[in-house]
């Protein structure tokens, strides 16, 4: 338990932090699903609209580091790729 009143802000911070990020990622699967879903779907149109919906989200998470941007890019670069292989 923290003991000054430091500590105690920190632990407070720390926890409101965590909540944010985790809520953020969550945020971040779920736009990256709805792409996938649309591939595996084989709903070109449908997946290519999810895809440019992601994309700000999965930018916004790298800008604030809760993903590296090099997870960043190869994310929107494989979900990108999937979508050009599909057929029209």
């Amino acid at each position: 338990m923290a003991n000054s009143a430091q500590a105690r802000k920190r632990a407070r911070q720390t926890e409101q932090r965590r909540t944010q990020n985790s809520a953020k990622r969550s945020e971040l699967r779920t736009a990256i699903k709805k792409v996938l879903y649309a591939i595996e779907a084989g709903e070109k149109d449908k997946a290519a609209e999810a895809y440019k919906a992601a994309v700000p989200t999965i930018d916004n998470m790298a800008g604030k580091g809760i993903i590296a941007k090099n997870k960043a890019a190869r994310h929107k670069s494989r979900l990108n790729g999937h979508i050009r292989a599909m057929q029209a």
